[in-house]
């Protein structure tokens, strides 16, 4: 991996790519620090210091990484939304599913209307968030609160705008890099309540944080295994005759990856469960009954452990039956005279190949659904609240094996395009 990011160094190319994401990158977290006007930004870090488990964990994948005062708060929340949103749409509008069947100019129109879809849930969100602290604002004015709306807006926008430029002219998935800098720039502060932890309690801080740094590295571990592994389905293709020349009877095979969702079933149940508590902000009083179902929706608390483990098996399987479509690849198989060795194209193909991804699906949704629960098993044991887990590593590992993958993709391509000018 160290050769691979030398050698990607030495070439002027992906040298200038590499430099243009990190410069993106400087301008995302100095984003992060310019405050909304009038807003008191103490008093919203002090509140923001006593955010759920889950609230915490959504803000540094959305971008707020415990900034909620600054001009980049939501970050690229809305823009990940708008693209999931867009991505069910696709499966339940024909004309959709039409344009995204259509080549680039197809799927040019879709991102589109993602964009727009980001402008107004950055409106609905950031509305929310001015909400939720205009006690916290320095100018009780109703200008001050639309200028914070707007500004909320502008810096989202802008900061989807940064992830397509990632995308076309810098090194990885613009939106997966985003991401990945703001988790790794939480990563400090966990660290150091691990050092106060080490400090304040001795010998048996010293040995939780031990336990505990063990457990992270048996986790990532588990991650790169997770990530990497994938059931290969054999394919055969028959030989037949184009003119005078035999062509096909070659063999391959096709990969299901152990959990095609990914961390995306995860955002989703973060999401979900964290909706009745984005309520409860709209609420001033919210009354015994309703400040009890909020306690109990919490991950730490049992029941809410449950409905997140039993939402993270909904959205993988809801996404995977999304993305991996056994009827379609059946048909195109056949189309192209390929099978599965012992099976019959056709419909019993289709039915082999649903069963096969059942059971991948149901194994990759135990693995992440431990994942996820590792920070949640951490508080409980240790009584420390880490700031970083199962979820954030598999978003890290997998974003640093993307950037693995396109360096040596582009490295293997300019090798190809020396030896062609030669």
């Amino acid at each position: 991996m160290f050769k691979i990011f030398a050698n990607s160094w030495k070439t002027p190319e992906i040298r200038n790519k590499i430099l243009y994401t990190l410069m993106i990158f400087a301008i995302v977290r100095i984003g992060t620090l310019i405050a909304l006007p009038g807003i008191d930004t103490a008093g919203v870090m002090a509140a923001r210091q006593n955010a759920t488990a889950a609230g915490t964990l959504y803000s540094v994948i959305a971008g707020g990484a415990n900034s909620g005062w600054s001009l980049f708060a939501m970050g690229i929340g809305p823009y990940i939304n708008a693209s999931i949103i867009m991505q069910l749409l696709t499966i339940a509008i024909p004309k959709f599913e039409q344009l995204s069947k259509e080549g680039p100019d197809g799927r040019k129109q879709l991102q589109s209307y993602s964009r727009y879809l980001t402008v107004v849930l950055a409106l609905i969100q950031g509305s929310g968030l001015v909400y939720t602290y205009q006690n916290m604002y320095l100018v009780h004015s109703p200008l001050v609160y639309i200028a914070s709306v707007l500004c909320l807006v502008c810096g989202s926008t802008f900061v989807m705008w940064l992830a397509e430029q990632i995308t076309a002219k810098g090194i990885g998935n613009g939106s997966s890099m985003i991401i990945f800098i703001n988790i790794v720039s939480s990563m400090p502060r966990g660290a150091a309540m691990l050092y106060y932890t080490i400090v304040g309690s001795g010998a048996v801080g010293a040995a939780k944080v031990a336990a505990i740094v063990i457990i992270l590295l048996i986790v990532l571990a588990f991650i790169v295994c997770v990530n990497s592994g994938e059931r290969r389905l054999p394919v055969a293709y028959s030989t037949k005759m184009v003119g005078r020349k035999q062509a096909g009877g070659r063999s391959t095979s096709m990969p299901i990856k152990v959990n095609t969702s990914g961390v995306i079933s995860i955002i989703f149940a973060i999401s979900l469960l964290q909706f009745p508590q984005q309520i409860g902000n709209f609420i001033p009083n919210k009354g015994e009954a309703f400040t009890k179902v909020l306690e109990v929706l919490n991950m730490t608390h049992p029941i809410g452990a449950l409905l997140y483990v039993l939402l993270i098996f909904f959205f993988t399987y809801f996404y995977t039956s999304i993305v991996i479509n056994p009827n379609e690849i059946a048909m195109n198989m056949k189309k192209n005279g390929g099978f599965i060795p012992g099976i019959r194209p056709g419909q019993p193909t289709s039915a082999y190949i649903t069963r096969v991804v059942n059971r991948i699906t149901l194994v990759g949704a135990i693995c992440y659904a431990i994942l996820a629960m590792v920070p949640v098993l951490l508080q409980w044991i240790f009584k420390i609240n880490v700031g970083f887990g199962g979820t954030t590593l598999i978003i890290v590992v997998g974003v640093c094996l993307d950037i693995v993958k396109t360096l040596e993709s582009q490295l293997l391509m300019r090798h190809y395009k020396g030896f062609l000018n030669d």
